[in-house]
């Protein structure tokens, strides 16, 4: 089985779009080669940001195949599975694998909200399918079903589910998954806003968002809390914090593919039925982000700091 370190900074990269649709492969060269640069540790695809939602199973493989490709195993390409039946995970999952995906971040079933039982045989099924690696996105909020404790007892029977995207919103949650199971889970941290908090109590990782238009500072504020450098972290993250709040609204995608746009490494083309940003609304988080690049900190020298 192949091995993933789950500590670090994994961005949930953007899929960018051509003004006709397709994937945009020479603007996600130019966004990969800006985190890679930026010390992350693992990349995911097709998640909430990569538009999971309408991007058709042969167009995320591709984009496995490109991003494995590219990157000639320096880091770790994990790819999203949101799917609404067992036998489409497994499959999914199968083929995330013949594309060259090096773990996979697993969802709870999709449209159907399935009881704890289910949810619990539901990964499992996932897991002896396949050998590996998998992050368990346990978001509530968004997706209606939590992972309990209870059923993280029962996930650890599986070896391959080995970490967690902790999005409950709860941060007292990484402390009981840490009291409970010591480093069987490993934890990474899901929500942007709270990323800080949760690294400075245990958390191993951040699954990062606004790291698709500001990789730099993501990586530094992680490198800089592990090495117990909190003021200096908490600097950059009180000035992130506008732009982090961008990743827990209903249109992240649109939000943070702008902030993107804005720092040269993305587009604002999305994918129907969402729209591009008008009026208003993208004249306020337009200000927000113009903000931030007004005010941009200088950064210590972070890549010489343990990842």
């Amino acid at each position: 089985m192949a091995q993933i370190n789950w500590q670090g900074v994994f961005p949930a990269l953007l899929t960018p779009f051509t003004n006709d649709d397709r994937i945009d492969y020479d603007l996600f060269d130019k966004n990969l080669q800006a985190q890679e640069a930026a010390g992350v540790n693992g990349i995911i695809l097709g998640g909430s940001l990569g538009e999971a939602s309408s991007l058709q199973n042969d167009e995320k493989y591709a984009l496995v195949r490109h991003a494995v490709s590219r990157l000639d195993g320096r880091i770790p390409v994990i790819m999203n599975i949101a799917e609404q039946t067992t036998s489409a995970a497994i499959e999914v999952a199968q083929e995330g694998k013949k594309a060259g995906a090096a773990g996979l971040m697993l969802l709870p079933p999709m449209r159907y909200k399935a009881d704890d039982a289910e949810t619990v045989a539901y990964f499992l099924a996932v897991a002896k399918a396949v050998d590996l690696p998998i992050l368990i996105y346990n978001n509530p909020v968004d997706y209606k079903i939590m992972v309990t404790l209870e059923m993280f007892e029962q996930l650890a029977a599986a070896p391959n589910i080995q970490a967690v995207k902790e999005s409950t919103r709860d941060t007292t949650n990484v402390i009981r998954m840490t009291n409970r199971f010591g480093d069987r889970f490993k934890i990474l941290c899901g929500v942007d806003t709270l990323a800080l908090e949760s690294l400075a109590i245990g958390a191993h990782g951040w699954v990062a968002g606004l790291v698709d238009a500001f990789p730099r500072e993501t990586v530094a504020i992680y490198r800089l809390a592990k090495a117990g450098r909190i003021a200096e972290a908490l600097t950059i993250y009180r000035w992130f914090m506008p732009l982090l709040e961008l990743d827990i609204h209903p249109k992240l995608v649109q939000y943070i593919k702008l902030a993107a746009t804005a720092t040269g490494i993305g587009s604002t083309h999305v994918r129907a039925p969402r729209l591009p940003l008008q009026g208003s609304e993208l004249a306020s988080v337009q200000a927000i982000i113009d903000r931030a690049l007004a005010a941009r900190p200088v950064l210590p020298e972070y890549l010489n700091l343990p990842s």
